[in-house]
């Protein structure tokens, strides 16, 4: 439909109720975003994407990445946020063409889902833009190479990630010359289990605090660590992101340090209680579940933003713990966190420049720890090369380069000519049966 055909929302949902047409419910939905009191954020919305596809296609030219992993949630709203709003109304709309809401419930709902899905996903891209303008940034003075996924897509989510039992990385990068960087988004996250013992070990996984991005000198593809507390490895650096001009005002409810692990039992019963009451409210059935005397919510502990980031400091102990703010942060807000440790990197809004100190810190944790081997990139004409000498003198490919590297480096220390042509002429006229290799 064409958005100018808009009118008041309203008229249209009484005509689809009076009607009984569902041919009107697509209009209702794309009209209801476009006149509520929230679409003046989906200019905002579109603004964000355009920055976050710039960024992704410069880390793409910078790293050789093929493209990104991204979820279906995200991917639906970079391709149109009014539409993609528009879907999140599907189930109000038809409960209200069958009666269950009336127009201002469906009013009260309907933008309840809205503020949700803009709040995620606005949420889901400045993560992202922060995550790859540091990546973009190490490219600037390194070589930068991804080591993981071998695919090279750049996992932007975590969906399925942890079904093996284990927590892997987002992205691992070789910054040449200098060492790997294992970056993990929002990664303390269930891993899978099957009885209550899997269950009882992995619990505290279900409860983890989850900072946005934990970054690991060297190569790191696990950092499940169950018999530690946490239940991760310790990062080195931890960079919390912030979109919101006014994140410091709000407060959030932490359950993790009072909740009660689960039987795999009890697990089953709320997964089975949870699909019955969904039926019942669909088909609009009494279900006597619904009726059933449920045990009081325990509360959990309701923080501030900044304590929770505090939280982060002192449960994970990172060697340096920084936050991206996109707006400008009060002072005595970046007093009260300095105070804990955190670094504050604020008014950065999508300048990737503004990340030059963290990137620096990011840089400097670089390293070769967890590596048995370091990938090198090579023609195929030169492979062709390296395994044919490598078959003549009855060796690996991996023994010619060393053995080339050892005669290039005596080669430097006596002072004669390092090109490969001299190299070439000096120390590679050795034929099978008298080499050095």
């Amino acid at each position: 439909m064409v958005v100018e055909d808009c009118g008041d929302w309203r008229d249209i949902a009484e005509k689809a109720v009076r009607l009984r047409d569902e041919s009107l419910l697509d209009k209702l939905r794309v009209c209801y975003v476009v006149k509520s009191p929230l679409s003046h954020q989906l200019l905002r919305a579109r603004e964000w994407v355009i920055e976050l596809k710039s960024i992704m296609s410069a880390v793409m030219e910078a790293t050789g990445a093929r493209g990104f992993i991204i979820s279906k949630e995200l991917r639906s709203f970079m391709q149109d946020p009014l539409h993609h709003l528009a879907k999140k109304l599907f189930i109000y709309s038809h409960d209200l063409l069958r009666g269950k809401y009336t127009l201002d419930e469906f009013d009260r709902a309907a933008l309840a889902a809205i503020r949700t899905s803009l709040r995620t996903n606005l949420r889901s891209i400045y993560e992202s833009w922060v995550f790859l303008a540091i990546v973009k940034a190490l490219s600037v003075d390194n070589e930068v190479d991804i080591v993981y996924p071998e695919h090279k897509f750049i996992l932007l989510g975590r969906s399925g990630q942890q079904r093996s039992g284990q927590i892997p990385p987002n992205l691992i990068v070789h910054l040449k010359g200098q060492g790997f960087l294992s970056f993990y988004l929002e990664a303390p996250r269930p891993i899978s289990w099957e009885d209550t013992r899997d269950l009882s070990k992995a619990w505290r996984l279900y409860v983890a605090l989850r900072p946005d991005i934990m970054v690991y000198g060297g190569l790191v593809s696990d950092i499940v660590e169950l018999s530690s507390e946490p239940p991760i490895r310790r990062p080195e650096v931890i960079i919390e992101v912030k979109e919101l001009t006014d994140w410091y005002e709000r407060v959030r409810e932490i359950k993790g340090p009072l909740s009660r692990g689960l039987t795999a039992e009890e697990w089953r019963d709320r997964w089975i209680q949870g699909l019955w009451l969904g039926l019942a409210d669909v088909i609009g059935a009494k279900d006597s579940i619904e009726n059933q005397a449920q045990p009081p919510r325990k509360r959990g502990l309701r923080l501030r933003e900044p304590q929770i980031v505090r939280l982060y400091m002192e449960v994970y102990r990172p060697r340096r713990l920084y936050l991206v703010s996109r707006a400008p942060t009060p002072g005595d807000v970046r007093a009260e966190l300095n105070s804990y440790g955190v670094e504050v990197i604020d008014d950065v809004g999508f300048n990737v420049d503004k990340l030059k100190r963290l990137t620096n810190a990011v840089r400097n944790i670089a390293s070769y720890r967890g590596a048995s081997s370091i990938p090198i990139n090579v023609s195929p004409e030169t492979f062709k090369l390296l395994y044919a000498i490598a078959s003549e003198w009855n060796t690996s490919v991996e023994k010619v380069l060393e053995a080339l590297v050892k005669l290039a480096s005596r080669s430097i220390k006596s002072g004669e000519e390092t090109q490969p042509n001299s190299l070439e002429k000096n120390h590679c006229s050795n034929r099978k049966g008298n080499s050095q290799l």
